[in-house]
């Protein structure tokens, strides 16, 4: 076990000292670089970004990252490039527009949907009359003693 937990730890410092080796002109461009990689998903991999992924898709984008970067392209250009080659679905943060509205109003459509049932079932209850409530129970009696007289005759 402790062998597992040592190779784990060597491989997140070989993977952190591969992202050091990696030569930039200023400290902004690294701080980009390291923003951009962690808000850019792998298409492969799910939910997982481009800094963790070691899937090729992910190298490559990372690769191509790194050059926009060095290029000297603003963190809205390099985004626009990966959207445009890869779709809106590699950025966490997916825009609005007739594609993803129902990605956005999903949920809101679904809470108010459940608060409709709710009301609904609570409508429909309060108004039953109380008489056959009284008769359920009974209905239920008769149910349970055909059931246990079933029983007894099995055994």
């Amino acid at each position: 076990m402790k062998a597992f937990f040592l190779s784990l730890l060597l491989f997140a410092a070989t993977a952190q000292a591969s992202q050091a080796l990696i030569e930039f002109q200023s400290p902004e461009q690294q701080a980009l670089f390291k923003q951009l990689t962690q808000e850019l998903r792998c298409p492969k991999c799910q939910n997982q970004n481009i800094a963790d992924s070691n899937a090729v898709v992910a190298v490559d984008m990372r690769n191509k990252t790194l050059e926009l970067v060095q290029q000297g392209q603003d963190k809205e250009q390099v985004l626009a490039y990966m959207k445009s080659r890869y779709g809106d679905f590699v950025h966490y943060q997916p825009p609005l527009n007739k594609f993803t509205l129902i990605l956005w109003l999903l949920p809101a459509l679904m809470v108010v949907g459940l608060v409709l049932v709710l009301l609904v079932r609570r409508r429909t209850a309060t108004s039953a009359p109380e008489q056959e409530d009284s008769a359920q129970p009974k209905q239920l009696e008769r149910q349970l003693d055909q059931l246990i007289e079933q029983y007894r005759r099995k055994s």
